[in-house]
This record gives structure tokens, sequence and C-alpha cells, in this order.
């Protein structure tokens, strides 16, 4: 079994964008630039864009941070939108997810201006991803791609079961797979016998939510199994979606919780954000 650093990896991608950006300055004194939005008080959200304003300065962006209250109208959150839309400093938009109930999400995500939309979210960028042409790609499935290749794990022909239906993750991930010529499964919370579709794959990759979904038994001798759940449970520690103990044993390659995908994350966000920048040269 090989443990897959996400890490280490999410590292080397750091160093090579802080490298571009020094490059960028000096040759065309332009900053990349990226403005965060998040809404209410959410411990774990507030954590992520912590992290995310501290990979934005280790590697030289402009970042702003826009804190608002859950009492805020989504009128009010358009317009902090737009004026991000129409600031040339700011190179990529991000709204962190999950929004208050009262705020029509995907009316959210379609003011976002496509050519600044770093998270893949907007309808303009998934439908090119999906169809194949270059588009800004969602940060979490694009991290697993970019470790399905740092790894030399050949994609073609596999029979590959992707845990989760998500627009963030589960969606996203099925279509890079296919584009890369696997044979996808996807399943989700009304699949009924979700062992039989994971046991018989090459490569299976999960993000629900659920700690420990996937045991020992659900999963083939040899499979590579890339764990995107990230749970805080009873005792304050973080585990993924795997029973990561019993299934690592059986398996080729694994990713660990945490430092597996959730850096390859964050990694992502920044090379999106650098190719915004680039693109508006």
């Amino acid at each position: 079994m090989q443990l897959i650093d996400g890490k280490a990896l999410a590292n080397k991608v750091q160093e090579a964008v802080s490298a571009e950006v020094t490059k960028l300055k000096q040759e065309k004194n332009i900053v990349p630039g990226l403005a965060v939005i998040i809404v209410g008080d959410d411990p774990a959200s507030h954590a992520y864009v912590k992290m995310k304003a501290k990979a934005c300065e280790k590697v030289g962006f402009y970042s702003i941070v826009h804190k608002m209250p859950d009492t805020i109208s989504q009128e009010e959150i358009i317009q902090i939108i737009n004026m991000m839309n129409n600031n040339p400093h700011i190179h990529g938009i991000l709204v962190q997810l999950p929004l208050p109930k009262h705020i029509d999400t995907d009316r959210i995500l379609e003011v976002i201006d496509p050519k600044k939309d770093v998270d893949g979210f907007h309808a303009y960028n998934v439908g090119r991803m999906v169809t194949g042409l270059d588009s800004f790609v969602a940060c979490t499935p694009l991290g697993v791609m970019k470790m399905f290749e740092a790894y030399n794990i050949d994609l073609q022909g596999k029979d590959v079961c992707v845990v989760g239906a998500s627009n963030i993750v589960g969606k996203p991930m099925a279509s890079l797979l296919l584009n890369a010529n696997a044979t996808v499964t996807i399943t989700h919370i009304h699949t009924k016998d979700l062992r039989s579709h994971t046991s018989r794959a090459d490569i299976v990759v999960v993000g629900v939510g659920v700690p420990g979904l996937i045991k020992e038994d659900m999963v083939k001798e040899g499979a590579v199994v890339i764990d995107i759940g990230i749970n805080r449970i009873a005792d304050g520690s973080l585990v993924g979606d795997v029973d990561f103990e019993n299934v690592s044993k059986k398996c080729s390659y694994i990713t660990p919780v945490p430092g597996g995908v959730g850096p390859m994350t964050i990694a992502m966000l920044l090379e999106n954000t650098l190719k915004s920048a680039k693109q508006g040269i």
C-alpha cells in the first residue's frame, strides 16, 4: 500500500505558483488577486477561509475576505460580487458554501463572472468541463486528477466508482474521469446496494461526509481509494469517509485524512486564480 501524500504534492504546486507570481510581478506588474465572500459564522467555513487566505499570502497573491452576517440579503451579496466582477485587481471570486437558507445559491454562483469563477461552479464552466473544453474546474476534483497524474495512476479503461453525486464534487469528478477514458459508475444516497458497485471498482472515489462509510469488505484487493470526506468526530479528531485502518490493508494506493485531498483543493484554487490572472494579459 502506498500513501498518496496530498500535503507534499500541494507544497510542490504552491512552490510552482509562487515562482510564476514572482515572474508575473517582475515582467507584467500583475499581482493575482482573490476575493472570498463568507456569509454567517459557521466555524468550518471560517477555518477553510483562513487556510485559503494563508495560502494566498504564502504565494504572493493579493487577497481580500468579505465577511457578512447571515442576515444579509441576496441582493446585497450580488452587489458585492458585481463590484468584484468589475475590479481589475481581482482575478478570482470565491463564495464559501454553504450559504444561509434564505439565499439562492445557484443564483449567487451565476452572478460571478465565468472568467473569475476560480471555484469552477458557474454553469458556463461546468458545461465546458463536461464537454472537455478548457475551463475552470472545481478545485477538489481537479486536485484528485492531479494526484492520479503525479502517482502515474492510469485511468484509461479502469472501472471507477464515484460515491456521492454533489455538484461540487461527485458530478464534476465523474465528468473528469469520463474525459480521461475511465468507465464511471456514480452512486448516491438512493443507490440500492453500494457495496455491489464499490467492490468491483479498480478505483473508488468517495466524498459524502459519512465517517467510515467505506469498509474493508467494500473494496477489492489492490484498489485505489481516494477519500474526499472530512468529518470531525466526537473526540475532536478528523476522519474521512473511509475506514482507513482496515481498508488501507487492501489498497494499492490510498489518501489519508487529513493530509490527502484537502491540501490539494487549496493548491488548485491557487492554480486557478493564477490561470485567471494570466488569461487577462
